[in-house]
């Protein structure tokens, strides 16, 4: 694993899952908010699992503002990893869940970072949203990364922009970054050329920068 990990987010099928694999990506994303074009049922969920189960690669269950009995009925039948919060979920309800959390905030927002200490940060465009595919000033994210805090960077990610972003953020990397839309098609389908161009352009970054360093 590469200092910077790559996650992928919201996988379809296990066909999206293998590829991403494949491609190297550290985590994937499953998503289970209703009213996206990425969610998928608890039989998909268990096949995208099942496929990946023997890879080097996290599960990740996203939910916005569920109740805990729909999280605990996912995560209790389905081998996840970690959970990701979408929502406004309070700090008591993220560590709630007896899994590793990732909370998204809306930017680099300090006083918002401060409710949550206890999770990794995922930080999406600030008006936005999350799976909009919008980038934003990713340099914002500098001080909280330079707090020491774990950040994800997303929102607008692709193999295009995903160095400049790392650039962005200053000298210390962030713990992750985050796509879903830079890599799909028009199906809402990974690319699995995109997946391997995006995940290639964050092991090059790292390597350049220690290069740097030494």
């Amino acid at each position: 694993m590469s200092g910077v990990r790559v996650k992928i987010c919201g996988l379809v099928s296990p066909e999206d899952a293998l590829a991403a694999v494949d491609a190297g990506a550290d985590l994937i994303g499953v998503n289970f908010v209703p009213d996206s074009p990425r969610c998928v049922d608890l039989r998909m969920a268990e096949a995208i699992c099942e496929a990946v189960a023997d890879a080097p690669v996290e599960r990740v269950a996203l939910f916005r503002d569920a109740p805990w009995k729909e999280i605990d009925h996912v995560i209790s039948r389905v081998d996840f990893d970690r959970v990701q919060f979408h929502g406004e979920e309070t700090e008591d309800e993220v560590e709630s869940v007896d899994l590793p959390a990732i909370k998204a905030i809306r930017g680099a927002d300090l006083e918002a970072a401060e409710n949550y200490p206890g999770a990794i940060l995922l930080l999406d465009h600030p008006h936005a949203g999350g799976g909009q595919g919008q980038a934003w000033d990713w340099s914002e994210a500098e001080q909280l990364i330079a707090m020491g805090q774990d950040v994800i960077i997303a929102g607008g990610l692709s193999p295009e922009n995903v160095e400049q972003a790392l650039d962005d953020v200053g000298d210390i990397p962030p713990w992750g970054v985050d796509v879903a839309t830079g890599v799909e098609n028009d199906e809402f389908a990974k690319d699995p050329v995109r997946m391997k161009a995006f995940v290639e352009a964050v092991r090059r970054h790292v390597g350049e920068v220690k290069l740097e360093i030494e």
